[in-house]
């Protein structure tokens, strides 16, 4: 079984500026000079938790998604993150998993903030997706995605889960940290899987500040790995016998409820 090591890159992009953020996590990403399997990337790393959706959308095969997969084959590694994408004329906070053969898979944010106004100008995803990767299963999420435990539950017909990595990137304030760090914690217990999120740090254009806590937990609820309030780009290593021993273990999904999530 094979391990499976994830580089967190905690950011403070520059506000609705995708040229300067490309050039800006690129160097990042240079400066670890870290081998890694996947590099995360906080939610719209290229603009910002903008709402000009109309003003600052690309397609796909845009510039930004075209710079993912340049990553993506230098390094040999996943970049993945969330930019806005227009699509058939509805705009969308899309998840991009870029692969370094350029492969690419998506998932649009299903829960869109509406306190900030999110749901005026995004269309919401309508489906969950699990990305198959080295033998791991990972299944993407979005900032406020977090909030909601239905949406993010594994499932398990005997031993075999739906997914063995829950993945958040994010733009959570500070002024609501303490629940990032508790559901960050609570979703890795509740669905016996990895959860690791990836927040940014600074302050954006609207003058929403943020400190960071990118974190990994562990099935048990284990802190792996904890950023503060800084920019900072650290890697864990997640081993999957530790994953499956614990299932073994540990089989609360035996008595877990059943039921269908109705959209």
């Amino acid at each position: 079984m094979q391990d499976l090591s994830i580089s967190l890159v905690q950011a403070n992009p520059l506000w609705q500026n995708v040229e300067e953020n490309l050039k800006y996590f690129s160097a990042l990403i240079s400066q670890s000079g870290l081998l890694t399997d996947v590099i995360a990337l906080p939610e719209m790393f290229s603009t910002g938790f903008t709402m000009e959706s109309g003003k600052m959308a690309e397609p796909m095969n845009g510039r930004t998604h075209v710079w993912m997969q340049e990553q993506a084959f230098k390094l040999n590694s996943v970049i993945c993150g969330s930019l806005i994408i227009i699509e058939d004329g509805n705009y969308y906070n899309r998840f991009l998993w870029v692969e370094p053969n350029g492969i690419t898979c998506h998932y649009d944010k299903r829960h869109l903030f509406r306190m900030a106004n999110e749901n005026d100008s995004y269309s919401p995803g309508l489906n969950n997706f699990d990305i198959n990767y080295k033998g791991w299963k990972v299944r993407p999420q979005i900032c406020y995605d977090l909030r909601f435990p239905v949406w993010s539950r594994n499932s398990a017909t005997e031993d075999v889960f739906a997914y063995d990595i829950l993945l958040y990137c994010a733009n959570w304030p500070q002024a609501r940290i303490t629940a990032w760090d508790a559901l960050l914690k609570a979703r890795a217990i509740e669905n016996s899987a990895f959860c690791i999120g990836v927040n940014r740090v600074g302050e954006d254009g609207l003058g929403t500040v943020y400190n960071g806590h990118s974190a990994a937990f562990s099935p048990k609820g284990q802190q792996l790995c904890f950023m503060g309030n800084m920019e900072d780009f650290q890697t864990i290593t997640l081993k999957k016998v530790t994953l499956s021993d614990y299932r073994k273990k540990f089989p609360v999904f035996m008595d877990s409820d059943n039921f269908r999530l109705d959209l």
